[in-house]
């Protein structure tokens, strides 16, 4: 598993084990960041995980509300509609998840020199 964003903050998913529900697994935010890592932006073509463009994810104590906060590389970003319903999509089709909200933020502005992993950052020459 390659290295979490640098800005990238997650809410300690709240329910212990014993509160976990049979019907479903217990979600939690690294799983949800292994399922948004298939999701590339077009133009730069690495993960938006990698690129550290996922602000946060936060699930609720019974993992049936989920809250991703996100940004894009630029406010003008064509792709941005395309890369947020796949990020919804991803987020509803998510083992027990009722509601899932994405958010897009622009603070802080993106820089990939320090939000990227390290691996996005030799993919784009940035050391």
């Amino acid at each position: 598993m390659e290295p979490e964003s640098p800005n990238l903050k997650t809410l300690p998913d709240s329910a212990p084990a014993s509160e976990s529900t049979a019907a479903a697994p217990k979600l939690t935010s690294a799983g949800i960041l292994d399922a948004l890592r298939p999701i590339i932006d077009p133009e730069i073509r690495l993960s938006i995980v990698d690129l550290g463009l996922i602000y946060g994810v936060h699930v609720s104590n019974d993992s049936r509300h989920v809250e991703i906060k996100m940004t894009l590389t630029t406010p003008m970003c064509p792709y941005g509609p395309m890369i947020m319903t796949q990020v919804q999509d991803v987020a509803n089709t998510l083992p027990g998840v009722q509601d899932a909200r994405i958010t897009l933020v622009w603070e802080p502005p993106w820089d990939p020199k320090t939000m990227a992993s390290d691996d996005a950052k030799d993919k784009l020459n940035i050391w």
